[in-house]
């Protein structure tokens, strides 16, 4: 959604102006599709490369709006999130040297980016989804203040008239709620363009469908969001939550969500899509009308067809189909919107040059893809590729089934290499990207199983702490992308010996505290309490109701309950059998401390070991919106403690042996 001159479509008579303006322009494209007024007998390819500002500490850089002062390159500009950035990709023509070409402008774009950030004390990180975001980096003040993004968070949060709620499960599990549409900040990708004629876009489009999933398989690169590890391209599961308006009541009766694989095959004309999605999908955001786009064919020029552009920039298929104007000739093309960003340039270049080959070699063997594949197993396909990456399994044509690997090591790529020749890219070209991508389906190291596999292997050893080993991962991925191995030749992630850089990953109370808790009820007996401190060898446990902090039990608490001697006189009443002397079970409300001393998540840790020690406590609950989140205590300031007197040690032994030698 390029358009920057747009409003929220709040007045009722200016969405009414708007969507006849709609409907026009749907009238218009239809002329021309009758009459043969779009170009034709083209192939051209472009591209789109988001990217993430990182600070010198790997956590997200709002900066995106003073980076691009320093640059002033038009190619270079603004995303949703003040820590995105996008590059628009000169088009180029799909014959030879287009994917060298492709790949040095990324290189120079992507440059000129990375000097600015340095400027500012920042780098630009290619991610499919930063590693180190947390829920606090998504507040409104770090939404790009431009009006279009501004309409854009306000009309989707209207209408979906609640907060986002977000959940995926995978290796972890993610829930989480949110007022605004900065969940759509944490996705960056790289988006491939194929321009189309006009007759042949059914066929195409549904082929784009059929490669998208055994694509995106050999591309995954965002298994990490908000410190969980789920899918292995998240961005997908992210996205349909992210901006996902609809009321519970209309996800029951089946009513597709904006963000979307599709439903069907299509027929004969992209005019089924648009106009599927202006009949399913309220507008959103609207802008000045034009001229009328019949009015404009009437003087032989091209109609812009602007409310129909922005329209569908707010409907959020995986392939978009798209109308543009390039040197006054109307054209439509398919933008394959599935990929993420990175691990590299030539990781990114290899995933282009996999679709656009496929595309052009399959398009030759199976010009009716609808007839040879069930549209259910390709949207089976698409989402298997996203939870698992490589380890998938696929239904190809006619029903035949393939693992991943074997897919499209033995059908795919041997069809897509025809394709590109076919269409006329250089040889060497080739076989140097595919061989790329052959190489990274060989070995099953994608950028999301580098990054899980990293993980893992730092906590088996034990380095460091969940926000220190997401550092160490885009620290590694920087120096990977900045050496230009593809990904399938990065050694895996380490957390770093240097107790400067650990640091970082200790400032705030939010990089140190424990999620995974264990809490009681206030009504929970005490019985249970000491059960489940034994069990879990815990000193502190916090009380919660309804997901609100209400107390906190330790110890103690239940040492001076064993001494007052309560708990023997209920066992003995018990053994007496008189209900009527009986007394009522001793409960946590009546031992715990209420109203408890408490963290904030964005706390710094330091603040916190004072807290502790001015108020003589051993734990400290977090808090976030009076929701209980997290807790700290003694023991996890102790981990912390000995993680950097123990680095902050061996880096001093090592300084005292090199300058004791001769």
């Amino acid at each position: 959604m390029g358009e920057q001159k747009i409003a929220e479509g709040t007045d009722e008579q200016q969405q009414q102006v708007f969507v006849k303006a709609l409907l026009s322009d749907i009238l218009a494209l239809e002329q021309m599709l009758e009459g043969d007024r779009i170009e034709a007998n083209v192939r051209r390819i472009g591209a789109e490369q988001e990217m993430f500002l990182v600070d010198r500490s790997f956590g997200p850089a709002p900066i995106a709006e003073a980076l691009l002062e320093r640059v002033e390159d038009p190619r270079l500009t603004t995303e949703i999130g003040r820590f995105n950035l996008e590059a628009n990709l000169s088009p180029l023509a799909f014959r030879g040297d287009c994917f060298r070409r492709l790949e040095a402008e990324m290189k120079e774009l992507c440059g000129l980016a990375s000097k600015a950030a340095h400027e500012l004390e920042a780098e630009v990180l290619l991610t499919g989804i930063l590693p180190t975001l947390r829920i606090g980096d998504l507040g409104i003040e770090n939404l790009t203040q431009r009006p279009r993004y501004q309409a854009l968070n306000s009309a989707l949060c209207k209408l979906r008239g609640s907060d986002f709620h977000l959940r995926i499960e995978g290796l972890d599990e993610l829930e989480a709620t949110h007022d605004n549409v900065m969940f759509e900040s944490c996705n960056t990708s790289f988006q491939v363009h194929l321009q189309v004629g006009a007759k042949e876009f059914a066929p195409l489009y549904n082929l784009a469908q059929a490669v998208t999933g055994p694509v995106l398989a050999a591309a995954v690169n965002s298994p990490v969001l908000l410190g969980r590890r789920l899918w292995h391209e998240t961005r997908i599961a992210l996205f349909a939550r992210s901006i996902d308006l609809r009321p519970a009541e209309q996800a029951q009766r089946a009513q597709q969500p904006r963000a979307q694989f599709g439903e069907r095959w299509v027929d004969e004309s992209v005019l089924e899509i648009f106009r599927e999605d202006i009949a399913r999908f309220r507008v959103v955001v609207i802008s000045d009308a034009e001229e009328d786009p019949r009015e404009v064919l009437a003087r032989g020029e091209a109609p812009a067809l602007r409310a129909l552009r922005i329209h569908n920039g707010t409907v959020y298929r995986w392939n978009r189909p798209c109308y543009g104007v390039g040197d006054g000739v109307p054209h439509l093309r398919i933008e394959n919107r599935v990929l993420p960003s990175g691990p590299t340039l030539l990781d990114e270049v290899a995933n282009a040059a996999f679709f656009l080959g496929l595309m052009a070699g399959l398009s030759r063997e199976f010009p009716r893809v609808d007839r040879r594949m069930a549209f259910a197993d390709a949207k089976m396909n698409f989402f298997a590729a996203a939870r698992h990456g490589l380890k998938a399994q696929f239904t190809w044509m006619d029903g035949k089934s393939f693992t991943a690997p074997a897919l499209i090591l033995e059908e795919l790529l041997p069809r897509a290499r025809e394709g590109l020749r076919a269409e006329g890219v250089d040889a060497a070209d080739v076989d140097h990207y595919l061989g790329v991508l052959e190489e990274r389906v060989r070995s099953g190291q994608t950028g999301a199983q580098w990054a899980l596999s990293s993980l893992a292997a730092m906590e088996r050893e034990g380095k460091g702490m969940q926000d220190a080993q997401d550092r160490a991962l885009c620290a590694a991925m920087l120096e990977q992308q900045q050496r230009g191995a593809p990904v399938h030749d990065w050694p895996l992630a380490r957390v770093p010996d240097d107790p400067v850089a650990l640091v970082e990953s200790y400032r705030t109370v939010a990089q140190i505290m424990t999620t995974d808790l264990f809490t009681l009820r206030p009504d929970d007996i005490v019985d249970l309490a000491a059960s489940v401190m034994d069990w879990r060898h815990m000193r502190h446990v916090p009380v919660e109701e309804d997901g609100r902090l209400v107390g906190v039990v330790s110890y103690r608490d239940l040492v001076r309950l064993v001494a007052s001697g309560l708990p023997d006189r209920a066992e003995k009443a018990a053994e007496v059998g008189a209900p009527s002397s009986t007394p009522k079970p001793v409960t946590v409300a009546s031992i715990m401390h209420v109203e408890p001393v408490h963290a904030t998540p964005e706390m710094p840790t330091l603040s916190a070991m004072q807290l502790m020690r001015e108020h003589g406590i051993g734990c400290l609950p977090v808090v976030d919106g009076g929701r209980l989140v997290g807790i700290v205590t003694e023991a996890d300031l102790l981990d912390v403690a000995s993680r950097l007197l123990e680095r902050a040690l061996k880096e001093a032994s090592s300084s005292l042996e090199r300058s004791s030698r001769p």
